[in-house]
């Protein structure tokens, strides 16, 4: 297997808005992100994934771009973000961007040419119908939107300011092609690329035997029979031709697929997000949630990407509540929990991604008014449940488990106030358990979450087992433990995380040099609540 910069890399994704504000406005911005590049080169990552600051009107918090090649103005401004970027560069770090290319803001000039007349020259550059198909958008309510003054409908997969991309027409393809380019040359290293399968679309009603107004439409809409076409032009047209990493958000993607999206011989992208293994573990979709099972899913995916591929590794974004509250104990075992699941993951084969706050361990926020949300999908799907009658307290009950807004409150830098992330009125409310919770108390402390995510990427750089490795499952007898072993040349090593709260009886097999715990005192026959260790097997 090739061996490339992005695979020994580690990811941190910031997610801007909450990030740093500087400016005073409760926005976190671009100055903000340069601010704590420092804080960044110490934790260790290589790479910045920076979420949308292109101008935007914000109703999906920037992922609805109005010009892929300016600024958003609460974030500040091109020669911001040109400082940012050298500056990003001077410490050795490389910087990549959200790229969003399924759709566009109903703001974009495009769109507004698109939907001035019928015979626009960019009228067919969205998607319009005299009649729409019976989808449900992916955030509620229907897929289509009409448009008095021509008469027609047009598609969107999200929010109706979300307006859907015609990529069966090839000068939408060229100018969004002319625009990676552009931000190519301008010295990004890469990208994520949001909602990717959706660019192929089935545009045909889907079967309604209950009479319902609007149905999902998932099969319609993701992975259609022809998108790998689009993927493999988008890529020879603009990624293949430089060094850059890419990253494409995936959702519905199987393990046994992988080949095509991601092979070094004929994929698409260099990773891609998938959520299998988050749907078939999060307690809010599965109360019987189980360590075999993830640990099945986890390891189809390495051995299907075993010499031909390459995973990325993730537990958080800016999508996903906090794992330490969904799939880890953040009230008894908060910190052993989150380190234990850090190392779980970690240590596998491929490029691991850390979320702004994870390695710090924060939390979900505890909030009980739906007035304290922001996100878009949040705020829809308590519309649309009310409608239906759902009791408010049972609704709640669900949003106070897996709303995107738990990932999007303020990074908690320290204890005084807002919690270091902005002088004035913070956009979103903070955590409340900013004033313990925080990256100054925990850099003060060598047995903290945050020094825990030090020596892990410290590890991973110290062992190239740990970078190009196969990964194996390691039998302990104990079903919620998840422990699998390295192998690369002459070396092996061993990656234990217990994942309950109760104890389990276990010893090593094999004689080991102990390289990482996160308990100071390890009991030889019995491996505690969230308990994790690594060890250099002889």
């Amino acid at each position: 297997m090739k061996k490339t910069w992005w695979k020994e890399a580690v990811v941190y994704q910031i997610y801007t808005r909450s990030f740093k504000d500087t400016s005073g406005d409760g926005v976190g911005d671009l100055n903000g992100v340069t601010e704590k590049l420092d804080y960044l080169q110490s934790l260790g990552v290589d790479i910045l994934w920076l979420c949308p600051m292109y101008k935007s009107p914000n109703v999906d918090n920037g992922y609805d771009v109005s010009d892929y090649r300016d600024i958003m103005d609460e974030m500040g401004t091109m020669d911001d973000f040109d400082n940012m970027l050298k500056n990003i560069h001077s410490r050795g770090m490389k910087l990549i961007l959200d790229l969003v290319l399924n759709h566009t803001s109903d703001q974009h000039p495009w769109f507004l040419e698109s939907k001035s007349s019928k015979d626009n020259p960019k009228r067919d550059w969205y998607i319009w119908r005299d009649r729409p198909t019976n989808w449900e958008s992916i955030f509620g309510g229907p897929a289509w939107t009409f448009d008095p003054k021509t008469y027609q409908f047009y598609l969107h997969l999200y929010t109706k300011n979300q307006v859907d991309l015609n990529w069966e027409n090839p000068e939408v393809r060229r100018a969004l092609y002319d625009m990676i380019i552009w931000w190519i040359e301008k010295g990004v290293d890469g990208f994520r690329v949001d909602a990717i399968n959706h660019l192929k679309k089935d545009l045909s009603d889907m079967p309604n035997p209950e009479g319902r107004n609007y149905v999902p439409a998932w099969e319609k809409m993701t992975n259609v029979e022809g998108i790998q076409d689009f993927l493999e032009e988008l890529r020879d047209e603009t990624f293949a031709k430089y060094d850059v990493v890419t990253v494409g958000e995936a959702n519905s993607v199987k393990a046994h697929e992988i080949e095509e999206w991601i092979s070094e011989d004929n994929g698409k992208f260099n990773m891609i997000f998938s959520l299998e293994a988050h749907e078939n573990w999060d307690a809010n979709l599965d109360p019987d949630h189980n360590v075999v099972r993830l640990k099945e899913i986890l390891d189809r995916w390495q051995r299907s990407a075993q010499g031909i591929a390459w995973n990325s590794l993730y537990l958080e974004n800016h999508d996903r509540p906090r794992t330490v509250s969904t799939w880890g104990d953040d009230k008894r075992y908060w910190k052993e929990s989150a380190t234990a699941l850090a190392c779980m993951y970690f240590f596998m084969q491929g490029t691991p991604f850390i979320y702004q706050g994870q390695e710090i361990g924060m939390t979900n926020a505890p909030f009980d008014d739906i007035k304290m949300y922001r996100d878009v999908e949040t705020k829809n799907f308590y519309r649309y449940k009310r409608k239906q009658e759902v009791p408010h307290e049972e609704l709640m009950a669900t949003i106070k488990k897996v709303s995107r807004d738990h990932a999007r409150t303020p990074m908690q830098w320290h204890s005084g106030k807002n919690a270091g992330f902005t002088e004035g009125e913070p956009w979103i409310s903070l955590n409340p358990n900013y004033r313990w919770l925080n990256v100054e108390a925990q850099e003060k402390d060598e047995f903290s979450i945050l020094s825990f995510y030090k020596k892990m990427i410290q590890l991973r750089q110290s062992y190239e087992c740990l970078l190009y490795g196969s990964t194996k499952l390691a039998e302990t007898d104990c079903p919620d433990v998840y422990a699998y072993i390295r192998e690369y040349e002459n070396t092996r090593i061993l990656v234990v995380s217990h994942l309950d709260s109760d104890g389990c009886h276990w010893s090593l097999k094999e004689k080991g040099q102990l390289l990482l715990a996160n308990y100071s005192h390890l009991e030889e026959h019995k491996l505690q609540p969230y308990e994790a260790r690594v060890y250099l097997l002889e």
